[in-house]
């Protein structure tokens, strides 16, 4: 077997923020340090996060800390979240963002000269340190010179397929280049997961072609365990029209500046949506919240502006009781809000989005959106300070990881999370490279194995095509474990995935191993699967509904459930298991938090 073999002290998988802060983090720590990703370096699927990083620095409202931005985080994930990653991470991101401009970030500025902050949905302040709606791409650019900077060894359009491990822990990675297809392995003690999410599984996803799960998968083969994988994130937002685009991210940025949703009638329906979770705090008549866009401090917030979760939920009801427009959504409209030089200088990538893409002027006109499958809460279960899963040397952050969120992610909160625990992560990995250092080693029967199980597709004749079984996939999940759930739907879906288990295990690919779509997806859709069993088996589970989860038949939030995790995990046959955990308790000093900021 031809097989190219490098060695390192840590290797991180994905070269979004998450993973690019990671590499720096374990480099500067003094650990030898690669990156391997799927596509180029600087096309991650990071650059899609358009408005903004969450952190209460203050600059636009001093009574902003990290106090009331824990407290907003909480309850956005609806008190589900592990408390001390929720405490890290408004505790750590302020600083997290000084050190982005250190390195020559762009932000945009208030009259003062300040870092500007917008509003976003759940966030009691404006927090989101921005650059213009392009706030992603200048995280990743940033990130990316460092990185090159410090001479950190990047694996371009290469992917992971398996990791490798012994009876202690972490021993490498198994993969190939997707150019050539000839095989890689990297010998290391500490892996780094950071491949964000599993948004390829659904019909309508705002996410790459990279989201395929297998940050997920590989830690779920390799012995860790996943928490909380019902939570899927329908952000209220993506395009519906062209279908060419159906699904394609609209930011929260444009409610954030003033945005409004009306159904087909020319209603403005939010108002009818509020939760009595959150009606102390937001308008609940027209003029109360138009006048919040000049008088903040003193007014409570559009309906518009409530969690993502609340927002996808009253759209997708106004559709399915037919309000929605002809093409399955409804109006986003801030042409009549804001003048043609507001929204050009504030939305530029929306402007030339909708412009180039559906020939709409959102100056002039109103956008259609729907809800599109966005973000995973749940992940791979890790311990909140070290980023460490339950399997010694495998770390993981940003959204393959589990707990943070809760049951429903804050817009903004994703970026400072990369940010946050990213670092963590990487200081975290080079610590258990040097305590591990000369005693690991890549085992040529477990070499062997991954090799022929790459290859094992072009060895079969006359099985499944990978993309009919894919789009099979995506429309089960899309039609059975969507925004809205229920028993029966949920049973069908593992029926049906059950039954596509089979045909993945008969899948064939013509062709070579140079550049061949075909056999990548061949090799990605395992872990789709596992993935959207793991998805729909906690979604069974968990009878109520909580945040990105849904049930037709348990509509409310029960008490008890709200005290539980689930956690997925791999028998020794393969098959997902599903247990119940209790939520960790929260220190009373924080639980008080709740109280001084009610």
């Amino acid at each position: 077997m031809e097989l190219e073999e490098h060695a390192y002290d840590v290797v991180v998988i994905g070269a979004g923020g998450a993973g690019l802060r990671a590499a720096i983090a374990a480099h500067e720590a003094g650990a030898r340090t690669a990156v391997v990703c799927k596509s180029l370096l600087g096309k991650a699927h990071t650059v899609m996060a358009e408005g903004g990083i969450a952190a209460a620095m203050g600059n636009l409202y001093p009574e902003d800390n990290w106090r009331v931005h824990f407290r907003d985080t909480m309850r956005g994930g609806k008190m589900l979240n592990h408390w001390r990653m929720a405490q890290l991470h408004a505790q750590e991101a302020p600083d997290r963002v000084r050190e982005l401009e250190d390195w020559g970030a762009l932000f945009d500025r208030t009259d003062a000269g300040l870092i500007s902050q917008r509003d976003f949905g759940g966030h009691r302040y404006a927090r989101l340190a921005h650059v213009g709606d392009r706030t992603g791409l200048e995280l990743i650019r940033t990130l990316q010179q460092r990185t090159v900077a410090l001479g950190i060894d990047v694996f371009m359009e290469c992917t992971v397929t398996r990791l490798l491990t012994d009876d202690v822990g972490i021993v490498g990675a198994f993969g190939y280049w997707r150019e050539s297809g000839r095989f890689v392995a990297w010998q290391a003690p500490s892996v780094v997961l950071a491949t964000g999410g599993i948004g390829k599984a659904y019909k309508v996803t705002s996410n790459s072609w990279e989201y395929t799960g297998d940050g997920h998968s590989l830690a779920l083969q390799a012995g860790a365990s996943l928490v909380n994988m019902e939570f899927v994130q329908f952000h209220p937002t993506g395009m519906v029209w062209p279908p060419s685009v159906r699904g394609l991210l609209v930011t929260e940025s444009v409610r954030g500046d003033g945005g409004i949703l009306k159904n087909s009638a020319g209603n403005r329906f939010m108002f009818d949506y509020i939760p009595d979770f959150f009606r102390k705090e937001t308008a609940e008549t027209e003029e109360e919240a138009d006048r919040w866009y000049t008088d903040k401090k003193n007014n409570r917030r559009p309906p518009e502006l409530l969690p993502r979760d609340e927002v996808a939920r009253a759209i997708n009801s106004e559709v399915k009781a037919g309000r929605g427009t002809d093409h399955g959504g409804v109006w986003l409209d801030i042409a009549s809000r804001r003048s043609p030089e507001y929204i050009r200088k504030r939305l530029p990538s929306m402007y030339h989005q909708f412009k180039e893409l559906a020939d709409v002027d959102i100056t002039k006109e109103a956008m259609e959106i729907g809800p599109t499958c966005h973000y995973v809460m749940g992940g791979v279960e890790v311990e909140p300070d070290s980023q460490a899963a339950k399997v010694t040397g495998l770390f993981a952050a940003g959204e393959v990881a589990g707990g943070m969120h809760g049951s429903n992610r804050l817009g903004g909160n994703s970026l400072s999370d990369l940010l946050v625990f990213g670092r963590r992560a990487g200081v975290a990995a080079a610590e258990n490279a040097r305590n591990r250092a000369g005693r690991v080693r890549l085992a040529d029967d477990a070499l062997t194995s991954a090799a022929r199980a790459a290859l094992a597709p072009f060895e079969r004749e006359g099985g499944e095509n990978p993309y009919t079984v894919q789009h099979d996939l995506q429309q089960t999940m899309h039609d059975l474990v969507g925004i809205i759930r229920t028993e029966a739907e949920m049973k069908g879906a593992l029926e049906r995935i059950a039954e596509l288990k089979e045909r993945v295990a008969n899948l064939s690919v013509d062709g070579h191993r140079q550049y061949n779509p075909g056999w990548h997806l061949a090799l990605d859709l395992p872990h789709m699967l596992l993935v959207s069993e793991c998805i729909a088996r906690a979604a069974l589970e968990r009878q109520e509904s909580r945040g990105g989860h849904t049930r037709d038949d348990f509509p409310t939030a029960d008490p008890e459930w709200g005290k539980t995790n689930l956690i997925c995990s791999r028998g020794p046959g393969g098959d997902v298991g599903v247990r119940r955990q209790p939520l960790p308790q929260m220190p009373s000093d924080l639980a008080e938090i709740f109280e001084e900021t009610a």
